[in-house]
């Protein structure tokens, strides 16, 4: 249960002063349902009144605070209401007001001095400061701040009443006990938590302590990941001694590489311990993820236990499905799968064969979680991660056996350094650096999307010489707001000149469709294959050996990086084509540069890291992981190594959750809401 002492915190925003319905509205859009989302809505940059005794032509631009007198009002038809003002040499200024006169003569009544302040800007000839910040009697305008802090808003929000409801929610903030190890606190210079939360909100330029907060988040989310490394690892799974005789009779299709041989036997030593594993595989598109996932499947199969692949898509799970009944060929394995699709009886018999252990081997989607699906003995667990799956998740599969199954997760893509360490860092890693015979490296080339013709022309020569393609586009609908190509328009532009070679996949397609179409081109009977980034992960056409991207400059790093290894599967040298806009911004322009320079999905992803931030790279978004709202991606990169080793400290040296230090974490971690881990302490 939350600490009764963050209970002020927790309360929902309509208890600040001047929350009703109307304004709880926009406060909502910004996510500020309650006090504490208030008070971590930091400023953003800070606006500098400049107290000015005379108005001046070189101030025009700046935010000035001055004594003016209203000498009289007008407005013309349904025009602006201004009152003409002036200060105390006669300096004329026009104040205007877009709607509300009658407001505006009780603010400023002729011939009465008033303390204005607001931006000034040249009007024409004249001076004009349009809807004051503030108009006020000359004895109370002494409080005025010179520096005001400016905050993210939304219609019908002004920032002043944004920073009343920040004041108030600071005067709501208990004094809590240190939590960061009084060494780490000195060495850094920075304020207590209470200290820090009230300078940032005056000044959000306070560099130790705007770092201050954003290392109490990430060392909160450290904590939690270790608590719940230290819970799972409490936990007892059951051991799985595979005896090789499936293994030793699998047919590969090609000598595995070191790098899978290494990973493999890690796998192999966390399977025969009763701690149940929790490791994270990663890997470049193409270095042979699959094979190692089969190979530690079979070892579950092999000690009697059962083992289940999910899979993002369903379009990626039916692949992987026919993957492993390829594979599986001829050894007494039995392969079943479950997504959303399966129904009446083939679900039932699906669901029979799980509970009675004559399936071994599941591949799903989501679908494999729900409530009805019981398994006579999951023994391991294989995530095909593709960024979808959160913390939440993997505690969530836990609760599927007896005891907790091992768990192996995979990533479509490398994981940045720091973004493993903050997202997986309560698991193992094996990393699979190398890339497995054959595989050709990808050339890669920019072109105009002006090139269109030519592209055209150049795809006609690859189907005439039996090649296959991929075509991917960004939309499946044609949109107004947008010039991006949509799928629909662009098959059908090419099926003009190509005809009834020409298959189209979108996310919208009903599965049966999309699998017809999908194993029309893996058979060879479609030469071009018209996408979305449906196809982005797990597709395996050997044929295939082109690959164009429209609107390049549109897409992500890694999802460029995905897409491109589609192509290159096979012995054929593979080319990708990215076509880019005109309009090209910065970013866009760097993405593409090292697209050209660079196969290294390891080093993509780290760029990906710099260019994007870390909540779109993990999609965290779509999986309900915590969000980092304290601290930026460069602070998590910089604090996480720090933060993983003061959490391993106060768990190892300082007595955990139960030591004087321990109290102090346990508040923060329900007050940075990452409590899940706590909870889990308690049922573990």
């Amino acid at each position: 249960m939350r600490p009764e002492i963050l209970n002020p915190l927790f309360a929902e925003v309509e208890v600040l002063k001047g929350v009703g319905p109307t304004l709880a509205k926009p406060l909502k859009r910004l996510g500020l349902e309650r006090v504490v989302d208030v008070l971590f809505h930091l400023p953003l940059t800070w606006i500098e009144r400049k107290r000015v005794e005379l108005l001046d032509m070189a101030d025009a631009g700046r935010v000035v605070t001055v004594d003016v007198t209203p000498l009289d009002y007008r407005q013309s038809g349904r025009g602006p209401f201004r009152v003409h003002a002036a200060d105390r040499a006669g300096n004329y200024l026009t104040l205007t007001y877009f709607h509300n006169p009658g407001w505006a003569k009780k603010q400023l009544p002729l011939g009465e001095p008033r303390t204005v302040s607001g931006r000034m800007e040249m009007y024409g000839q004249e001076l004009q400061i349009v809807h004051p910040d503030y108009v006020l009697p000359p004895g109370e305008a002494a409080d005025l701040p010179e520096r005001e802090p400016v905050y993210g808003l939304s219609e019908g929000l002004t920032n002043r009443r944004l920073a009343d409801f920040a004041a108030q929610s600071l005067a709501r903030v208990p004094t809590l006990a240190e939590w960061i190890e009084p060494s780490l606190l000195a060495g850094r210079g920075w304020p207590g938590w209470q200290e820090a939360l009230h300078l940032v909100h005056r000044d959000p330029f306070q560099a130790r302590a705007r770092e201050r907060l954003a290392y109490d988040e990430v060392f909160a989310n450290q904590l939690a990941l270790m608590l719940v490394r230290g819970a799972s690892r409490r936990r007892k799974g059951v051991p799985l001694n595979g005896d090789g005789r499936l293994r030793d009779t699998l047919k590969l299709p090609y000598e595995p590489t070191g790098a899978q041989r290494r990973a493999v036997a890690e796998i192999e030593g966390d399977l025969q311990q009763d701690v149940p594993m929790l490791r994270l595989l990663q890997g470049d598109v193409g270095s042979g993820k699959t094979l190692v996932a089969l190979m530690a499947m079979l070892s579950a199969v092999e000690a009697g236990a059962q083992a289940a692949l999910l899979a993002p898509t369903e379009i990626l799970a039916r692949q992987h499905l026919d993957t492993l009944t390829r594979q599986l060929a001829g050894l007494p394995v039995n392969v079943a799968i479950l997504t959303g699709r399966e129904k009446g009886r083939v679900r039932e018999s699906t669901l029979m064969g799980l509970a009675d252990g004559s399936i071994d081997i599941l591949v799903g989607t989501h679908a494999i979680f729900q409530q009805a699906v019981q398994y006579r003995r999951l023994g391991l667990a294989v995530v095909d991660e593709q960024h979808r799956f959160g913390v939440a998740q993997r505690m969530m599969l836990a609760q599927k056996a007896e005891r907790p199954p091992h768990l192996l997760v995979m990533t479509a893509t490398p994981i940045p350094r720091t973004l493993t360490l903050t997202h997986y860092g309560e698991m193992d890693v094996s990393r699979l650096d190398e890339m497995p015979p054959g595989r050709q490296p990808v050339e890669t080339r920019v072109l105009s999307l002006e090139k269109l013709p030519e592209v055209v022309d150049a795809l006609a020569r690859h189907i005439a010489r039996g090649g296959q393609a991929y075509w991917v586009c960004p939309l499946v609908e044609e949109s107004e707001a947008s010039d991006q190509a949509a799928a629909e328009d662009r098959a059908q532009v090419l099926r003009l000149r190509f005809g009834d070679k020409i298959g189209l996949v979108h996310g919208r397609m009903r599965g049966p469709e999309k699998d017809e179409v999908m194993t029309a081109f893996a058979e060879g009977a479609i030469s071009v294959l018209v996408a979305t980034t449906v196809i982005e992960v797990g597709v395996d056409v050997p044929n295939a050996t082109l690959m164009i991207v429209e609107g390049a400059d549109r897409f992500g790093l890694a999802q460029l990086h995905q897409l491109r290894g589609r192509v290159g599967r096979g012995e054929g040298r593979s080319i990708c084509l990215l076509l880019r806009g005109n309009a090209l911004s910065e970013t866009g322009r760097a993405r593409l540069a090292l697209m050209r320079e660079t196969n290294d999905g390891f080093r993509i992803a780290e760029e990906d890291l710099r260019l994007r931030g870390a909540g779109e790279i993990l999609g965290t978004r779509q999986s309900g992981e915590a969000q980092f709202r304290l601290a930026s991606p460069e602070q998590i990169s910089e604090l996480a190594q720090t933060a993983s080793d003061d959490a391993r400290l106060l768990v190892d040296r300082d007595g955990g959750l139960e030591g004087g230090r321990g109290r102090a974490a346990r508040v923060l971690l329900y007050l940075m809401e990452r409590d899940s881990a706590v909870a889990l302490l308690r049922s573990g």
